[in-house]
C-alpha cells in the first residue's frame, strides 16, 4: 500500500530535507517518519475540517487514512472529549468537587453509554447525593446484561479495594479521591506537574492515565493550567518518536514532544503544508503527543521497515462511518467557540 503523503513529497517536490536537530542537549537525526508526522497531521486535520463543514466523502485520497481510524489531530476534538467538555463539565453543577467527581466517573468509564445510562437512572450524578449501592446496582445490572462498561481506548487497570468486580473498586478509588480531598488538592496545586502528582498518588493510577485524567480536568473552567506547561510521553507515543528519531532520542520523549510543539510552524512551512490549526490554536503538548501515538500506527504501513519499541506491524482500528453529528465547542476559556454547548442526546442503553 503506497501513502499518499508519501506521492505528494514526489509531486510536490517544495520541501527540504529535514537537519538535524538538537534536543535537551542531543543531536537527533530524523528518519523519514519525522515528515510523515506533519504530512499526516495536515492531512487528518483537513479530514477533520471537511467532516465538521459537511463535505462529502472522501475527505482524503490517502488509502491509509481512508481504511483506517486514527484520532484527531487536537484530543479535544474529538468525539469523547468532545461529550466530556459539553455533557459532563460544563453541564451540571459548577461547584469544583462537583465537577471533578463527574470528569473522574466519566473517564475511568470513558464511554458515552455508561454514562447516558447513569443519567437516564439517577437522574442527575452529583457526588453530594451519591450513594455506591444505588450507582453499583445500576453498573452491575447493565454488566449482567451483557452491556460493555468499559471503553477499549486504553487499560484502565482495577484497583484493589476490595471488591470483586472492576467498576465496584473504581467507584470506591472515587470514594477514596474524594475523601482524601483530591478536588481540593489538585485546584491548588502550584503547577500542573505539582497537580499530576497529587493524582498518581492514587491507587492504580499510573503515569498516562495521571496525566490523561489532568488533561480532562483541565477543561473545566476552574482549572489555570495551560496545555503548554508539562507532558507525560504514554507508550504508543514513545513508539511513535523512536521511529522519527531512532533511540537518540530514548529517555527524552517530553523533551522531543515540546520541540515538536514549539517548531511546528517552521515544519508545516518547510514542507509547504496548510495548517491552520484548531480555529487558530496551534498544537499544543498533549496534541503532539498523540500524533506520535498516530503516527507510530501510520507508519507500520507506510513505513514497515523502521522499527518502533513494540514491534506492532499492523493497524487494528478500521474506519467505519458514523453518521452521528459532530460538535466542535470547546473549553471556553479558550475563546474558540461561537455557539451554546450542544444539546446533550437522549439518554440511552
Amino acid at each position: 500500500m503506497v501513502s499518499m503523503l508519501q506521492d505528494r513529497e514526489d509531486v510536490r517536490g517544495a520541501h527540504s530535507e529535514p537537519r538535524a536537530v538538537r534536543v535537551a542537549g542531543r543531536v537527533l537525526r530524523p528518519t523519514a517518519v519525522f515528515d510523515t508526522y506533519w504530512r499526516f497531521a495536515a492531512a487528518r486535520q483537513e479530514v477533520y475540517q471537511g467532516r465538521l463543514e459537511g463535505r462529502g466523502a472522501p475527505w482524503t485520497q490517502d488509502p491509509i487514512l481512508s481504511q483506517h481510524r486514527f484520532t484527531n489531530c487536537f484530543r479535544a476534538a474529538d468525539r469523547v472529549s468532545q461529550m466530556l467538555i459539553g455533557e459532563v463539565s460544563y453541564r451540571g453543577s459548577q461547584a469544583w468537587e462537583e465537577v471533578f467527581f463527574r470528569t473522574l466517573l466519566f473517564k475511568i468509564f470513558n464511554k458515552a453509554s455508561t454514562w447516558r445510562l447513569l443519567m437516564q437512572s439517577l437522574g442527575e450524578v452529583r457526588w453530594d447525593t451519591y450513594d455506591y449501592r444505588l450507582y453499583d446496582k445500576v453498573l452491575s445490572e447493565a454488566f449482567e446484561h451483557g452491556e460493555r462498561l468499559y471503553s477499549a481506548a486504553y487499560i484502565v487497570p482495577p484497583p484493589q479495594l476490595g471488591e470483586g468486580r472492576k467498576h465496584r473498586n473504581h467507584l470506591r478509588l472515587l470514594e477514596l479521591m474524594m475523601g482524601g480531598r483530591a478536588p481540593e488538592r489538585v485546584l491548588a496545586a502550584p503547577t500542573m506537574r505539582d497537580a499530576y502528582e497529587i493524582l498518581l498518588g492514587f491507587p492504580a493510577i499510573g503515569p498516562f492515565l495521571a496525566y490523561q485524567y489532568l488533561i480532562d480536568l483541565n477543561y473545566a473552567a476552574q482549572m489555570p493550567f495551560s496545555e503548554m506547561d508539562f507532558v507525560v510521553p504514554g507508550p504508543g507515543a514513545r513508539d511513535g518518536i523512536r521511529k522519527c528519531f531512532g533511540r537518540s532520542a530514548d529517555g527524552i520523549e517530553a523533551e522531543v514532544i515540546r520541540y515538536m510543539a514549539e517548531s511546528q510552524d517552521e515544519h508545516f512551512h518547510r514542507l509547504g503544508l496548510a495548517f491552520n490549526g484548531l480555529k487558530g490554536r496551534p498544537l499544543q503538548l498533549i496534541d503532539c503527543q498523540n500524533l506520535f501515538c498516530e503516527v507510530d500506527k501510520y507508519a507500520r504501513v507506510a513505513h514497515p521497515e523502521i522499527q518502533g519499541i513494540s514491534g506492532r506491524s499492523r493497524i487494528k482500528q478500521v474506519y467505519r462511518s458514523d453518521a452521528a453529528p459532530m460538535t466542535a465547542w470547546f473549553p471556553p476559556k479558550w475563546g474558540l467557540n461561537e455557539a451554546v454547548p450542544p444539546a446533550t442526546p437522549p439518554a440511552s442503553r
